[in-house]
């Protein structure tokens, strides 16, 4: 049935319910053949006779429109909410449940776009606690049912999540596919925020495909594109992504100041909380490029911490600021509080095991900087445990390269020569 045809149904079942005949209905304002038209089909009331019939019928205008009361539909737009703010906030479970209360629902059916949400967000948060493969199935049926009604954003968004799980999952492959298709049908509009977006998803995907010219190439066109839009989210998109590639690449010179012109730009427009986040993220760059510099990267990283602490953050946020300040601690030759802000991270971290695995290596080498041998191996070992069971990406490299050195030193060659060969494997040698 059309929308048309389930307000004309909805409407009739009301009117009899309440006992009135089409002309009491009507009465005085509508005529009773205009009634009779709505009823079967042929007439679409506008926005102001629904209201009118509604008030008659002594119901809402969503129940008539949704076939969902006023009072329940509050109330599914509250959960949705509560579900979105807590996955938000890193609670990734919390938020998990609460979008599958609502897809339980069965009056969300008749609510497209409340439905689309709900979906949206099940798949996001089935991401966050590390369920990639569910996140998937949900994000590719979204994809197989979209229509004309489904918005460019709504799309976009969609590609942008599916991408990003499929690079996750390793299958490199199947995230650029999704990044280029969707890009390639919508770039003949126009580039946009989200456009943007997408493309600096492609990087690391190229990246990781070994594609490393182009992805610089791409990088360098997205911050064209971003530059001529002109708007804050697109050049702190383009900007931090085009850092973080050329980061990879080796090339601190271009990196640290991309990184602070997204970071400078997000100052002046963005949220606190993911200023914070992008002044974790511009620390780590600057600090990995010029360790000279510790101690600014470690005043910005505290400062960081505070923000993150004072904005209701997620727990993972929070874990890479303390992971980075570790860091910067062990540059600067305190590797005692190194091994605080590293044992402090991963108190955080019990659902993030790859992130975990990151903080372990470091943990490990502030230990062996302590003398600390068997605690040192006993780190790194726990974190190659974790590591062999994830996908071999370029970006990997470094933590293979890191525990390898780590246990060399520590004297276990066996393992540190299986390390180093795990690393050349990430490295595509």
């Amino acid at each position: 049935m059309t929308t048309r045809d389930l307000i004309s149904k909805r409407i009739k079942e009301m009117r009899l319910r309440r006992g009135l005949s089409q002309a009491q209905l009507a009465h005085p304002e509508l005529s009773d053949s205009y009634i009779s038209l709505i009823e079967s089909g042929s007439r679409t009331p506008t926005p102001a006779v629904l209201e009118l019939i509604a008030s008659k019928l002594d119901c809402s205008v969503s129940y008539l429109v949704n076939g969902v009361h006023a009072e329940e539909m509050e109330e599914l737009e509250l959960t949705l909410r509560y579900a979105q703010m807590a996955l938000e906030n890193g609670e990734a479970a919390e938020a998990r449940k609460q979008y599958a209360d609502l897809l339980n629902n069965p009056a969300l059916a008749s609510l497209t776009s409340l439905w689309l949400d709900a979906q949206y967000g099940a798949a996001l948060a089935a991401e966050a606690c590390g369920d990639l493969q569910e996140a998937v199935s949900i994000l590719t049926r979204l994809r197989e049912t979209a229509d004309d009604s489904m918005t460019r954003e709504r799309r976009i968004a969609i590609a942008i999540a599916l991408s990003r799980c499929y690079h996750d999952l390793g299958e490199t492959g199947l995230a650029i596919e999704v990044a280029e298709k969707e890009i390639n049908q919508m770039s003949g509009t126009g580039w946009t925020d989200e456009l943007i977006e997408l493309g600096s998803t492609l990087l690391a995907s190229y990246f990781d495909r070994g594609d490393l010219l182009r992805a610089h190439h791409y990088a360098k066109e997205l911050l064209a594109a971003a530059e001529a839009l002109g708007t804050p989210r697109a050049i702190v998109a383009a900007n931090w992504n085009a850092a973080h590639v050329a980061d990879l690449l080796g090339k601190g010179d271009e990196a640290v100041p991309l990184a602070e012109r997204a970071l400078v730009v997000q100052s002046e427009n963005g949220d606190p909380r993911n200023l914070a986040r992008l002044r974790t993220a511009y620390a780590a760059i600057r600090l990995r490029n010029r360790p000279e510099e510790s101690t600014a990267c470690r005043d910005v990283l505290l400062r960081a911490e505070r923000e993150l602490r004072e904005s209701a953050s997620s727990k993972l946020d929070l874990a890479l600021c303390l992971q980075h300040l570790a860091i910067a601690e062990m540059e600067l030759g305190r590797v005692e509080q190194a091994v605080d802000y590293a044992s402090r991270s991963m108190e955080l971290l019990e659902n993030h095991p790859d992130v975990r695995a990151e903080v372990q290596i470091i943990l490990g080498q502030a230990q062996l900087l302590l003398g600390r041998r068997e605690e040192a191996i006993a780190q790194v070992n726990a974190a190659i445990k974790v590591l062999e069971q994830g996908p071999i990406h370029r970006t990997m490299a470094e933590s293979w390269l890191t525990a390898a050195a780590i246990l060399e030193d520590a004297g276990d060659q066996e393992n540190s020569a299986l390390a180093y060969m795990r690393a050349m494997e990430c490295g595509g040698l």
